[in-house]
């Protein structure tokens, strides 16, 4: 299984889903990035304002953030190369990322029951 790393924008927590109304977007992103960990793959997350030292190891990383001013986050990179970036991708997308079946992963079922093969829609 692929390594995905996701350097975030800064935020006040390592998720962004915090306080009284988070962002619905990363609400769905993070349980997308649960389901990814439930299958398998190997997921770590970077916040800009807890952990700008990740932002400058990887080469791609740190060009993209320089060139946008971090208007290029967030950055997804599998296997240390950018995936994608400025917005934060599907269940679908990710699964595609993971070499991981994606048939499953955006069927309304598989958003709350997990999908085939056990549960884990991972198939």
């Amino acid at each position: 299984m692929p390594k995905i790393e996701i350097y975030d924008p800064p935020m006040c927590c390592s998720t962004g889903v915090c306080g009284p109304e988070p962002d619905e977007r990363l609400t769905r992103f993070s349980a997308d990035l649960d389901w990814l960990k439930r299958c398998g793959v190997e997921v770590r997350r970077y916040n800009l304002a807890q952990e700008p030292t990740a932002f400058t190891t990887n080469p791609e990383v740190a060009k993209i953030v320089s060139e946008t001013g971090g208007e290029g986050l967030p950055i997804i990179a599998v296997d240390g190369l950018v995936a994608s970036h400025s917005v934060y991708p599907t269940r679908v997308q990710l699964a595609e990322f993971a070499g991981i079946n994606g048939d499953d992963a955006g069927a309304p079922e598989a958003e709350s029951s997990g999908g085939c093969c056990g549960g884990t829609g991972c198939c």
